[in-house]
């Protein structure tokens, strides 16, 4: 798919920071896997929200109360929309992937785990989907099992096949590999849950801005992710539960609007999904991301998957072209994130001295270090690309690539 099939240059220019110059270069921003750049609409939803709406929501019975509870639940209704959830009591508002992950790991250890119990992750997790299970494990007395990876970076199903049993109580494994781009097959890892009754959580936070994610037809009973890697602002996250498990588990959080009544003898608790949503959100957050959501519907996820898609298979020939450089990550299922190493040179360096050409990459272990001691290197330059990049864009970056190589050897 060329780029001129979306519109580029109307899409570009609706991101105001892709005009800017980096040490006298056009900024090319490969860092969209640690987050999206933001369209105009996002940034002056929430400029009016605070300069012309601002007030806390929920409780009050004044004007500006009133249509800022409005505006903040209709977004919650976007997000229901958005992942095709049965309910709206099913959408829950956190303040990113991590803190929602934290919240269902939590709340099982307290609520669902026991001694003797599993917990079944996979050796391809973020580190915020590995440490909140290994606290839900020490806490509980369950045990927490690896589902482990081929050296494409691909999980071993037949691994996970056989870590499946009664003991185990939760699967949590993420959609997309941030750190390698692999599209995880999670349907079929929910179905054989699903045949021994077996909950899973799915961390969505690299999946939702390139794919279509129907939670109704995964069946998954938690999913995850944040808005700021949806073009959205930070600090806002989701959270969804199916509907009998958030009213199974007990709250995360205590104080304002997850209560009921409190009584000095006990307290009860509100209904979904505000017995999750302890104290003022990010009212101005949220109400951005509707925007964001807004953004990316009028675009459609299906154009953005196909124009990421050109994007890396472009970036990936040119790159295989160059000398001493090896891909980490090679499954034929991939979201458009490209991991590599170049043999003989630290990731950091590369990075820095792309930096003086305007060309933003990530370095480092990615949040992925068992990733890393895999394949025994310590980190990877990784370029990670949004439908508002260009194949010109790819051709400045392995252009100065082979530059930087050049002159660091």
């Amino acid at each position: 798919m060329a780029d001129t099939q979306i519109n580029i240059e109307q899409i570009r220019s609706d991101f105001e920071i892709l005009n800017q110059k980096v040490n006298g270069h056009q900024l090319v921003y490969f860092d969209n896997a640690a987050s999206t750049q933001k369209p105009k609409v996002v940034s002056a939803a929430i400029a009016d929200f605070y300069n012309n709406e601002y007030s806390n929501i929920h409780r009050g019975v004044h004007h500006f109360s009133e249509l800022g509870t409005e505006k903040f639940e209709a977004v919650r209704g976007q997000v229901k929309h958005f992942l095709n959830a049965k309910y709206l009591e099913e959408i829950i508002f956190t303040s990113g992937t991590t803190a929602s992950i934290n919240l269902v790991a939590d709340c099982f250890a307290r609520d669902v785990l026991q001694k003797g119990d599993q917990v079944v992750i996979s050796h391809l997790e973020h580190h915020s989907n590995i440490v909140p299970w290994q606290m839900a494990c020490e806490k509980s007395g369950a045990e927490l099992k690896v589902i482990g990876m081929t050296s494409s970076g691909e999980l071993d199903y037949s691994d996970f096949e056989k870590l499946l049993n009664d003991k185990v109580k939760i699967i949590a494994i993420n959609h997309v590999s941030n750190a390698l781009g692999t599209i995880n097959d999670i349907e079929k890892i929910i179905s054989q849950a699903k045949a021994l009754n077996i909950p899973v959580l799915i961390d969505g936070a690299q999946a939702v801005a390139h794919l279509k994610v129907d939670i109704q037809a995964l069946g998954a009973d938690f999913y995850c992710f944040s808005a700021h890697k949806l073009f959205g602002p930070t600090g806002v996250g989701v959270l969804y539960g199916k509907k009998e498990w958030l009213e199974r588990l007990n709250p995360y959080m205590g104080g304002g609007d997850m209560i009921n009544e409190v009584r000095f003898e006990k307290t009860t608790y509100n209904d979904l999904p505000h017995k999750f949503e302890a104290g003022t959100p990010n009212i101005a957050g949220v109400i951005g991301f509707g925007k964001a959501l807004e953004y990316v519907s009028q675009i459609s996820i299906e154009n953005i998957k196909q124009a990421e898609a050109h994007l890396l298979d472009y970036a990936t020939k040119k790159l295989s072209e160059i000398g001493d450089l090896e891909i980490k990550g090679v499954s034929d299922k991939k979201a458009a994130v490209i991991s590599f190493v170049v043999n003989g040179l630290h990731p950091y360096d590369i990075g820095t001295l792309l930096n003086q050409y305007g060309i933003a990459v990530r370095t480092g272990h990615h949040c992925t270090q068992p990733i890393m001691e895999y394949f025994n290197i310590s980190g990877t330059v990784r370029a990670s690309f949004s439908f508002y990049n260009t194949t010109q864009e790819i051709d400045f970056f392995v252009e100065k690539l082979q530059k930087v190589i050049q002159m660091l050897k």
